[in-house]
């Protein structure tokens, strides 16, 4: 097999995600399988609650598929995708208490530098109630290189620490 052929590629990219499967389930995530422009995702949620947050839930959903390449627009779309898919998952009165975050990845060989830097450039919101992080997830057969943003955000910010620490646990 070539290190360098398609093959070696779908293989690095179907371990990443049967590795990222196991992450989430360890952490006590429910993870499913649901499907998008007929690719199957990876996609999990869990819910936590503490002190320092006042009483407040955090619902996070992470979902991750496998692309060819992933460019600005691919992102772009599996990004909407997911903050709608979480939308329609979440319990609870949105708002009341509660906060929802997506960690919206694709995993691929190939990332385009532009991907990358949206990715990195900001958080994205979904009617104030969704707030998303993107990832690209560029893998090979020996190496893997996340692309995300890691800054803080106006609207749920006290979450960031969270996030960050769970996107780290799951996107290593």
């Amino acid at each position: 097999m070539n290190p360098h052929g398609s093959e070696s590629t779908a293989d690095a990219t179907a371990t990443y995600l049967t590795a990222l499967h196991e992450r989430l389930t360890a952490d006590g995530c429910t993870v499913t399988l649901p499907n998008w422009n007929d690719s199957p995702v990876v996609a999990a949620n869990r819910a936590d609650r503490k002190v320092r947050w006042f009483g407040t839930k955090v619902e996070l959903f992470v979902f991750a598929a496998a692309v060819p390449e992933i460019d600005v627009a691919t992102l772009g779309e599996f990004t909407a995708w997911a903050m709608r898919y979480a939308k329609s998952l979440r319990g609870g009165i949105p708002g009341a208490r509660n906060a929802a975050f997506v960690l919206p990845a694709l995993v691929s060989a190939r990332v385009r530098p532009e991907a990358a830097q949206w990715a990195a450039h900001d958080a994205r919101i979904l009617d104030t109630t969704l707030i998303s992080r993107p990832l690209t997830v560029e893998v090979a057969p020996a190496t893997v290189r996340t692309t995300m943003y890691r800054g803080r955000v106006v609207w749920g910010g006290m979450f960031t620490g969270h996030v960050l620490e769970k996107a780290a646990l799951y996107f290593p």
